[in-house]
C-alpha cells in the first residue's frame, strides 16, 4: 500500500459535516488522556493490536493526538496522527455499521487541521487502503515509490519458537 500526500494549507470546509453528524447525535472531539485505556481497548476490539499500539502513542503527546467520534456515550470511530511517524495521519477507523455517514471524513479533517495548527504545510497518510476516499475527501495524491513504505518488515505477531 502506498502513502499519500495532502496539502494542509488547502483543506476543505468541515463545519457542515460536523453539524450534520451532531444532528445524528455524533460528536467529534479530541480524546482525553483519562480515556486512553477505553480508546485503546475499543481500537483493539474493532481493528486489532497493531492499530491499538499506534493509538497508544498518540496519547503520549500534549495535546493528545487522537480524535474520537462518540454517540450515546460510546466510541464509534477514531483518528490519530503523529503515531507511527511524525507528520503521518493514522490509524483511523469507524464502526462498520456507521460507515458512509461522514464520520471518517470528519475525523480525518480534525486530525489534519490539528497537524496544520502544529505548523505542518503537508501531511502524509501512511499505507492507505481506500486511496479514492482520501483523494476525494482532501485532494490527497499518491506518493510514487512509497510502497511498501514505513511498514516494510513489520512483525505482525510475536514469533513462536
Amino acid at each position: 500500500m502506498q502513502d499519500m500526500l495532502v496539502r494542509l494549507y488547502d483543506l476543505p470546509e468541515h463545519e457542515g459535516i460536523i453539524r450534520s453528524l451532531q444532528k445524528d447525535g455524533i460528536t467529534i472531539r479530541r480524546a482525553l488522556a483519562a480515556e486512553k485505556s477505553i480508546v485503546i481497548d475499543w481500537v483493539t476490539q474493532h481493528f486489532g493490536t497493531g492499530w491499538a499500539s499506534e493509538t497508544g502513542v498518540s496519547f503520549s503527546y500534549q495535546p493528545v493526538a487522537c480524535f474520537i467520534a462518540t454517540q450515546n456515550e460510546s466510541i464509534v470511530g477514531f483518528g490519530c496522527y503523529d503515531s507511527a511517524y511524525r507528520n503521518f495521519f493514522g490509524p483511523t477507523g469507524v464502526e462498520e455499521t456507521l460507515r458512509g455517514k461522514g464520520i471518517g471524513k470528519a475525523l480525518l479533517l480534525e486530525c489534519l487541521l490539528a497537524m496544520k495548527a502544529q505548523g505542518y504545510a503537508y501531511g502524509i497518510i501512511g499505507g492507505v487502503g481506500p486511496a479514492e476516499f482520501y483523494e476525494k475527501a482532501v485532494g490527497a495524491v499518491l506518493i510514487e515509490g512509497s510502497s511498501p513504505g514505513i511498514y516494510d518488515g513489520i512483525m505482525s505477531e510475536i514469533p513462536v519458537e
